[in-house]
Parts: structure tokens; sequence; C-alpha cells
């Protein structure tokens, strides 16, 4: 998740200002001791708002914070993200967190997302149990597999979603999601799908495998891998997936964002190298920066080597502090090499974010540095594919 910011007309409110306030005093703090006084009172003012569901409040002082202070801005993002997926409210006697393990998947087909059986669930809970929480861990499930745009929307729906399904881990019970509650969900050639649970611990004990003597990441990733994976893919038939490791929310959906990126890019090679019945090696890769009023993404049109005509695109998104000073062409040309494309055309110019009027797919860069859509030959069988990579 980028943390992006697009700045709101209008004046700041009491509590935004608070807020902002306390997260300078956090930035510019020179000790400890002094962190602990921000720490309490900025958490305390946090809770209200989220308690309020006022999401105006959070944005607009972070908005300000983005252009004013950049320090009290992480400061700000990183409490109301963690306070968000703490659920404090219940319970005084636990540590409550809200987890989410992605899923990266492709398909020329529809990537699913599903209501999960009570059987698959018990499996889910066994390897997560084993392999990525800490010994006594209470966990509750959502019996949904999720896609990005039926995740919550916003802090505070995130924290009313984190309480829930935190109360339902203190009552041992996993947390039914009504399917039709939930907004349709855009189809893509890649995407990610969401599980999400909460987990929680006596406060001060630890809540993952990694936090033992006997545990760490890498561990815990290969075993999800193993375990974890073989119980998700039934979720996803007709797809190739790969997963990512069990984390807090806000942290594993960042990850999840970095790691689709190449995911993606290896995924449109292989999905041009069935449909078109060719190998990575016939095909050219043309990568070109693409801006709004700053950088905002690298898009990779795709062609038939020797041919001009762009059959199928990626898109690359900044992420984070990546801007026109990170090196994400080169990131890019290793994963295509990597894949087995060795033709690659680098454009420098500045291309304007630009989107199909008719479809709202992405344009992307043709070897002679025009912007076209991506088409796919005609003539080819089986069902239509998405028009593009996620």
């Amino acid at each position: 998740m980028k943390r992006t910011r697009q700045k709101r007309r209008g004046g700041l409110g009491r509590e935004a200002e608070q807020l902002i306030w306390l997260a300078t005093g956090l930035a510019e703090s020179g000790s400890r001791a002094e962190d602990r006084y921000w720490d309490q009172h900025i958490s305390t003012a946090i809770d209200r708002v989220l308690e309020d569901g006022d999401e105006d409040t959070l944005n607009a002082a972070l908005d300000h914070l983005y252009s004013a202070e950049p320090r009290g801005y992480d400061e700000l993002a990183d409490f109301i993200e963690s306070r968000a997926e703490s659920a404090p409210r219940v319970s005084s006697e636990h540590d409550v967190l809200l987890i989410a393990a992605p899923v990266l998947a492709w398909s020329r087909y529809r990537i699913p997302t599903t209501t999960i059986s009570p059987a698959v669930l018990a499996n889910l809970r066994v390897h997560l149990q084993a392999h990525v929480l800490a010994d006594g861990v209470k966990l509750a499930l959502a019996d949904f597999l999720f896609s990005p745009d039926q995740l919550p929307q916003g802090y505070c729906a995130t924290a009313g979603f984190a309480t829930d399904l935190g109360r339902a881990a203190i009552a041992g019970r996993d947390q039914r999601i009504p399917a039709s509650d939930l907004p349709e969900t855009a189809q893509f050639l890649s995407d990610t799908r969401y599980l999400l649970a909460a987990i929680v611990a006596p406060k001060g004990e630890p809540l993952f495998r990694w936090q033992q003597a006997d545990g760490s990441r890498d561990q815990a990733l290969t075993q999800w891998r193993k375990q974890g994976g073989a119980c998700l893919a039934p979720l996803l038939p007709g797809c190739a997936m790969e997963v990512v490791l069990p984390e807090a929310y806000f942290a594993a959906s960042r990850q999840a964002d970095k790691d689709s990126r190449p995911y993606s890019i290896r995924a449109s090679v292989a999905f041009l190298g069935a449909e078109l019945e060719t190998p990575a090696a016939n095909l050219r890769a043309v990568i070109a920066p693409f801006h709004e009023r700053e950088l905002e993404e690298y898009r990779v049109g795709l062609t038939l080597r020797e041919k001009d005509e762009v059959v199928h695109g990626v898109v690359w998104p900044l992420l984070g502090a990546e801007d026109e000073t990170s090196d994400s062409p080169a990131e890019i040309e290793a994963v295509l090499r990597d894949c087995g494309v060795t033709d690659i055309v680098n454009l420098e110019h500045r291309f304007p974010l630009e989107y199909c009027d008719d479809c709202g797919a992405p344009l992307y860069p043709s070897p002679e540095g025009e912007v076209v859509h991506a088409e796919m030959p005609e003539g080819e069988h089986g069902e239509p594919a998405p028009r593009h990579l996620h």
C-alpha cells in the first residue's frame, strides 16, 4: 500500500491540529523517555478518532504533514495503522492484531473470491498455529478469500473489522462474512487475494513464531508456502499462485503490493508463452515512465519480437519512498531477463498517465515511443483473458 497523499481543500479541525502537534513532537523527540510521553498521547487521540469513525480528521492531518513535516507524517501514519489493526478496545488484558495472509495469483480465467468452508478453515488454522503464530496464540479467521476491492476501505473501517474479528478470537470462534454484502471485484489476469484473521495473546507475550527462539521468518514462510499453500490451492482453481508471509495487516498488504510487481511480469510472460505458443526469447519488452504531477509508475508494453503491436502490458507502480531516483527500470529489466526476455527497450521521456476512454485499461508504450492499447492477435482460441495485469 503506497502512502500517497493528495491535498484536500478546507481548514483543519481541532482534532486534526492535535494529531499534527503530537506527531511533530514525536518526530522531534530526542529520547526514549520523551517518546513514551508522545506515544501514549498520540495513541489515545487516534483511538478516539477511530472510535468516532472520523476518517476525514485522520486524512486531513496526514495531508498536512505529508508536505509540511515528512518525519511527522511517517510517525502519524505508523501510529494510525498500528492502532487500526490492533483493536485496543477489545481487551485490556490481551494484545490483539489483525493479520493478512496474501496470495498472489494469475489465471486466464476469473480469479475467484469465495467463502471458505469450515473444513478448509480448520486446516488453515492448524498450519497458521504450527508455522506462523507463537505458542498459545488464539486465532479467529474470516471465512472469505477477499479481493483488494473487498477489503475494509479506510482506517476506521479497518479498525471496526479488527475489533469484530478480535472479539471473535477471544470468544474462540471464526467470523462469518456475508458474501452478498461485499462489492463486486474487478477482474485482472494477475491479482492478489487475502485471507484475514485476528490473533490474540496475553499482553507482552509473543504473537508470531519468529518472536520465539526456535523460529524465524524464513522458516515460517517456507512452511507456510508448503502447507498453507496446499490448503489455499483448492480455493483458486485454474490459477497459478504464490503465498506471501502472513503478517500484520498493513505490513502484509505492502509486501503483497511489492511482490505482486515482479509476479505480474512473470505471469505475463508465462501467459503469452501459453496463449501465443512462443518462448520468452521471442518477446520484446518496452519500459517507460508514466507521470501525473510526478512519476507515478512504469508501464511495460510487451510485443512479439520484430513486431510493433503491443499484445499485453504490465503496470509497475512506485511504492513507499520510491521516486525518480529509484532504479526501477533496472529492477524491471532484471525480472524480464530472469524470465527469458532479452530484447528490452528503455524509453526515458515522460509519458502522461493515460487510460483507454472506452474500457479504462492502461495504455502501454510501443517500440515507436507511442502509448497504445494492448491487443492480443486475432484468431486465438479459448476464452478471452482480461486485458492487462494488475
